[in-house]
């Protein structure tokens, strides 16, 4: 024991002795010369290898740094399989994952309408990225680039990843994007814990051909819709990279657009990564056909200041070269923006760096990040803050559950996709340290109230049998556990098993739920009967909004998702949830899936037609009374906006206060309204509270499309 000490500390010793100190290592100098300085040294085939997601240049001493997934939780496995691959002697691979915390799906985050969760949600995925990276007993590639958070936005509830996006709202959106950045990259002034790489730059939300299609619009939707949250994103909340998505904007390739350039960096000042999605060189050329060759496509993509591939490019580049298509200062330009990310993450700074986040994973002792009490605590929040309450009928007022009087409760879910026993995952979800059930939590209710018996049922076929329906009239409350099985329920890419499905490059053919016909059976057996839509995307729920007493909608892929159901059914959290996306009652009031101009009736914003939920809809078990709006212009010409806010039940709660402006004396067309701010309010039961928000004047703002500039219209009014 005591020789193998010895050896290590000699061999540490040996490690360190042996590193060199390069001029580019020291942090006295600036950002730039650091960088130029480095650029200089490198030969052109490790110029070549930075335009992979790997920031590493071994001879000159900076390590290995790629790229993870990390949308609602660091992903290093679940479905996705994002975990450590190897190739055996003998060619089989074989595949290990690696255990992190799992949060609510995107939808479900932006569902608690809460930045500073989602900041924590950032800064947890980050410090179990750096563990993995430093840590001694890591067995994992070392990445702390983290492709999150999704920016896109969910313009039509058929979109097959709606799941991935915040909602439908630019600034609620731009909103939650720049807090997860902050919290992924962390205060430090100088050095990020990690950094945060946004997806999908721009107007990704059609699966179906969309690594071929066109997303068509005006500039000014791009500027005040589909760009808004990604500007922000940079301009605010300070990420320093982006995806470029499959997509063309009016027929140009995203990959190659002049936007990436003249826009993003130049303009907005990102001056940091961009990558191509996986696949989207060959695109150029298969599915866009915007080239003949991939040296013509590669030379396209470094020009356009994209300086990642997420597939093979080495060759086409070295031909493009040959050919004199591209130039090294070209490779030069783009792999700049690169190593500025890596200087952010202390990756240039050597052995004497000051980094503040290095020592991460460094004591071997310490409780691993995703095991800790706080990790737990912060899934479990976040569960529970996802959760909306869709209907609670105040005749039969089923919920919260008065377990004084509630003594056999009768779980029912679709025997194919068990969302009682299991917890349900996206292609993007990770591996659970451990998973909280419905059914577990049901349990340890049970266990936790004598007399309480939870009983359980499985439906085949969506229908019940006769014994079936006589358990279900026995019962005092029924819940039924329904939604969407986040796969598609096939493990092959592009299929799904039912048309209310979707998934990464199948979108929805219809909004209808499947399992209403064997909830009208439940129904129908037990008038107390209670709606659980695990969901990663809106249906047309009309059945069971019409019928039903109780409705409550959750998504997928939380460790904690049974303790968060269960609170909030037994009332140990007063829901507080709200959609962040419009309910269409029907799949025939949607305009056409590949129309992305929003003007035409799609969102909250432009939308007339009735729909079964509206956005930020969402009930309590509280009632709340908003008193008179008080508004003041500050010195910056922000408005700030106050009211009281009174909790008129015996319940404490969550109010979530929302801020619309109407522009009724503009001369240009505007949204029916739009949110400019926002506010969680606790208010104690039979108590007020002061909500107070600030309006920024820029948010109240058009974009000019004759003029390019933002600009300003009096006459703005503003709304609860």
């Amino acid at each position: 024991m005591k020789r193998n000490l010895i050896t290590t500390i000699l061999l540490c010793l040996s490690v360190m002795s042996n590193a060199r100190t390069f001029d580019f290592n020291n942090t006295n100098l600036g950002n730039n010369p650091r960088v130029s300085m480095l650029v200089s040294q490198l030969t052109l085939d490790e110029k070549i290898h930075l335009l992979s997601s790997d920031l590493s240049v071994e001879r000159l001493g900076i390590p290995h740094c790629g790229q993870d997934e990390g949308l609602h939780g660091l992903t290093l496995g679940g479905p996705g399989r994002w975990g450590l691959h190897n190739t055996l002697p003998d060619g089989t691979r074989t595949y290990r994952s690696f255990p992190t915390t799992c949060f609510p799906q995107e939808y479900g985050m932006g569902e608690t309408w809460d930045p500073e969760l989602i900041s924590l949600i950032g800064d947890q995925e980050a410090t179990e990225a750096r563990w993995y990276a430093q840590s001694p007993l890591s067995r994992v590639s070392h990445a702390l680039v983290l492709r999150a958070p999704n920016a896109d936005l969910a313009r039509d509830p058929r979109w097959g990843r709606t799941e991935e996006s915040f909602g439908e709202d630019p600034f609620l959106t731009a909103t939650m994007t720049c807090a997860m950045v902050r919290g992924i990259q962390g205060p430090d002034k100088t050095y990020w814990k990690a950094a945060s790489l946004m997806k999908h730059f721009l107007a990704n939300s059609n699966e179906n051909s969309r690594d071929s299609s066109s997303s068509n619009f005006s500039e000014r939707l791009f500027r005040e819709y589909y760009s808004f949250p990604f500007y922000k994103g940079i301009t605010e909340g300070g990420s320093r990279a982006f995806m470029a998505s499959y997509n063309a904007w009016n027929g140009t390739p995203m990959c190659i657009n002049p936007v990436l350039d003249s826009i993003t960096r130049r303009e907005w000042g990102n001056d940091g990564i961009i990558c191509t999605d996986g696949g989207a060189l060959g695109l150029l050329i298969s599915g866009h056909h915007a080239y003949k060759t991939l040296a013509e496509g590669a030379a396209a993509i470094v020009k356009a200041t994209t300086g990642e591939f997420l597939d093979r490019y080495d060759e086409a580049v070295r031909e493009a070269l040959r050919d004199s298509i591209l130039t090294e200062a070209d490779i030069d330009r783009a792999i700049t923006y690169n190593l500025n990310v890596a200087l952010k993450l202390g990756l240039l700074d050597g052995k004497d760096s000051h980094d503040p986040y290095r020592t991460i994973g460094a004591d071997t002792n310490a409780i691993k990040p995703w095991l800790t009490d706080s990790a737990r605590r912060l899934a479990r929040r976040a569960m529970d803050e996802s959760i909306v309450l869709l209907k609670n009928s105040p005749k039969q007022h089923l919920l919260p559950l008065d377990l004084s009087r509630v003594k056999n409760i009768l779980l029912i879910c679709d025997g194919k996709e068990d969302y009682a026993d299991s917890i349900h995952q996206d292609w993007y979800g990770g591996t659970m340290p451990y998973t909280v059930t419905i059914a577990d939590a049901f349990n340890e209710l049970a266990d936790s109230n004598n007399g309480l018996k939870i009983n359980r049922m499985k439906v085949s076929n969506m229908a019940l049998t006769a014994q079936q329906e006589q358990l279900v009239s026995q019962a005092d409350i029924v819940v039924c556990i329904a939604g969407n099985e986040p796969i598609g329920g096939i493990d092959a890419w592009k299929k799904v098993t039912r048309p209310d499905y979707g998934r990464e490059a199948v979108d929805r053919d219809s909004l209808n739920l499947p399992d209403e016909q064997w909830i009208r059976q439940v129904w129908q057996h037990n008038p107390n009967t209670v709606l659980v839509l695990l969901s990663s995307f809106p249906y047309s729920i009309n059945f069971s909004q019409a019928n039903l007493p109780a409705i409550i909608h959750a998504t997928h892929g939380c460790q904690e998702e049974g303790h968060g159901i269960v609170d909030v059914l037994t009332g140990k959290y007063n829901p507080s949830g709200r959609l962040t996306q419009t309910w269409p009652k029907s799949i025939d009031d949607l305009p056409p899936m590949m129309d992305y101009d929003i003007t035409h009736g799609r969102t909250y914003m432009y939308n007339t037609k009735p729909v079964l939920y509206p956005f930020g809809y969402g009930l309590s078990y509280s009632e709340f009374k908003y008193g008179k709006m008080k508004t003041e212009v500050n010195a910056d010409g922000d408005i700030i906006v106050t009211v009281p806010v009174k909790n008129i039940s015996n319940r404490d709660g969550v109010e979530v206060v929302k801020v619309y402006a109407t522009f009724p004396e503009s001369k240009v067309q505007h949204p029916i309204k739009k949110l400019v701010a926002f506010t969680r309010c606790p208010v104690k039961a039979k108590q007020s509270a002061i909500a107070k928000l600030t309006v920024r004047r820029s948010d109240l703002e058009y974009w000019d499309e004759v003029n390019h500039k933002w600009t300003f219209e009096p006459g703005v009014r503003l709304t609860f």
